[in-house]
């Protein structure tokens, strides 16, 4: 199975990039790449993590990465990272603003 971070990610991925380098410019880049890496791991068991809650019906799981979520969603041949996100954000109406 493939993993597909999507446009909404890298956006994601590169204000994280950008805000911690902001405090600490020697950690930022290293960061990011540990994101991406636990993104890739999800081509594993992509199974492993829950559905986000009270939205099950939309596929999308999530994971803990420090404090940071990566939402994804599971199809037949690949993963689909979503967004990465810290998780003190509302990330519900970024991922579900019909609700």
């Amino acid at each position: 199975m493939r993993v597909v971070i999507t446009e909404g990610a890298k956006r994601d991925l590169i204000a994280i990039g950008e805000e911690i380098r902001r405090e600490a410019p020697t950690r930022a880049d290293p960061f990011v790449q540990a994101l991406l890496d636990h993104c890739e791991q999800l081509a594993e068991q992509p199974r492993r993590y829950p559905l986000v809650p009270r939205y099950e019906d939309r596929g999308i799981r999530r994971c803990v990465h420090g404090n940071y979520l990566i939402f994804y969603r599971v199809h037949p041949e690949r993963v689909d990272v979503i967004h990465v996100l810290h998780g003190a954000r509302d990330y519900e109406t970024l991922l579900f603003p019909d609700t």
